[in-house]
């Protein structure tokens, strides 16, 4: 991949820009952390051709979320369920919508 077409890919949320070591960093966290979610599969990050850890802005806002819960003192595991089920919960709510939306597109449309 040239650096043209991986610099464009910067904005997309699910790209694996961030290694582990900058992933702690930007969270304030450690790499222990990190793989502790990963061990707890909140998130799975991609491996680079060499094997390192990547994570896109998407793992690390979830990542974040549990970071949170853990700091006010969530175990790790239950935290990490807790993201999983709001994570869902986002995903079926916006589901909802969209049908919502279809359906009154549908009511509105005139009758053949």
């Amino acid at each position: 991949m040239t650096a043209d077409v991986s610099f464009g890919r910067l904005d997309d949320d699910d790209y694996p820009a961030y290694t582990m070591g900058r992933a702690a960093e930007m969270l304030g966290t450690t790499q222990g952390f990190l793989r502790a979610i990963g061990e707890a599969r909140l998130i799975t990050p991609l491996r680079s051709e060499g094997g390192h850890r990547r994570y896109s802005r998407y793992q690390l806002r979830i990542a974040a979320r549990a970071r949170e819960l853990v700091d006010q003192g969530t175990p790790i595991e239950a935290a990490c369920r807790i993201v999983i089920l709001e994570d869902q919960l986002e995903e079926a709510q916006r589901i909802n919508a969209e049908y919502r939306r279809a359906a009154a597109a549908d009511s509105k449309a005139p009758a053949v």
